[in-house]
């Protein structure tokens, strides 16, 4: 694909975020509750990355790129109401801390593990990404079990 597409992609995803940051995650949180907005963020990274994994087509790659507000955003989101109903007050910042640095961590070894990935499968290597958030479903249910 040619850079300046990759880059509008790209900036419609981060547009999105932003958005779901402001406006539709908060009121997501409030209408469907912590766990489920944690799965909606799964369905939502399994949807995306299966067609970023299918199809090199920019109409429907734009169609797919505001999911990224979804399932970045909104998971952060629902992670944070869940941090700030868990954790004691007195070691909040601690585990912000220890969030962000999982977060973190995870993302630069599954960015260099999709680098591998993709040198070797192309297109193909989203398709584990879409996977790794059918994984998550199980994990948002269950592991946000009895949050609201």
């Amino acid at each position: 694909m040619d850079p300046s597409l990759i880059s509008m992609l790209w900036s419609e995803a981060v547009a999105a975020e932003v958005i779901v940051f402001l406006f539709v995650g908060p009121w997501l949180l409030r209408r469907i509750g912590t766990r489920r907005a944690a799965v909606v963020a799964a369905l939502a990274g399994i949807v995306r990355w299966s067609v970023a994994g299918l199809t090199t087509s920019v109409w429907m790659l734009s169609l797919v790129q505001p999911l990224h507000g979804l399932t970045f955003a909104l998971l952060h989101l629902a992670c944070m109401r869940i941090m700030s109903t868990v954790v004691p007050i007195n070691v909040s910042a601690t585990a912000q801390a220890l969030y962000a640095f999982a977060a973190a961590f995870t993302t630069a070894a599954l960015t260099l593990a999709s680098g591998l990935v993709y040198a070797r499968y192309g297109g193909l290597s989203f398709l584990p990404m879409a996977l790794l958030c059918g994984v998550a479903l199980p994990v948002a249910w269950f592991g946000f079990a009895g949050q609201r």
